[in-house]
């Protein structure tokens, strides 16, 4: 899928479109790993988990303010081979990894007992991408 495929009203940093079971099925293996394997929360978790090759997923919140907080992160991930998702509400995003607040991106480095599901969403990602 290329960038011109992605909806005009998604910001820059959105570089394809994710289906909405792919974002579900992500804060629900986010929310997995909170519990049973470990995770990152927020930008700058995420991006040394990325930069250290250990993030196993990295997911991406679409309604970013200022987007420009999140911008280097697709870049990060494409560059060090680690794949990521964007997800609709950062507000979800953060209560997936078990916070009160939003977080604008999340890292599974072990995703405890959401491995099969974890999986099934890595798989899914190589079609959307191809």
């Amino acid at each position: 899928m290329s960038t011109t495929d992605v909806d005009p009203s998604k910001p820059f940093y959105v570089r394809f479109e994710v289906p909405k079971e792919v974002a579900e099925a992500s804060y629900e293996v986010l929310k997995i790993a909170t519990e049973s394997g470990k995770i990152r929360k927020g930008t700058n978790e995420a991006t040394k988990s990325i930069e250290r090759g250990r993030a196993l997923l990295v997911l991406l919140a679409e309604n970013v303010e200022p987007p420009e907080i999140v911008a280097h992160i697709p870049m990060l991930c494409d560059e060090r081979k680690a794949p990521y998702v964007y997800v609709p509400e950062k507000q979800r995003l953060g209560q997936s990894a078990g916070l009160l607040v939003g977080s604008a991106a999340a890292a599974i480095e072990d995703p405890g007992e959401g491995t099969e599901l974890l999986n099934e969403i890595l798989e899914k990602l190589k079609e959307i991408i191809k």
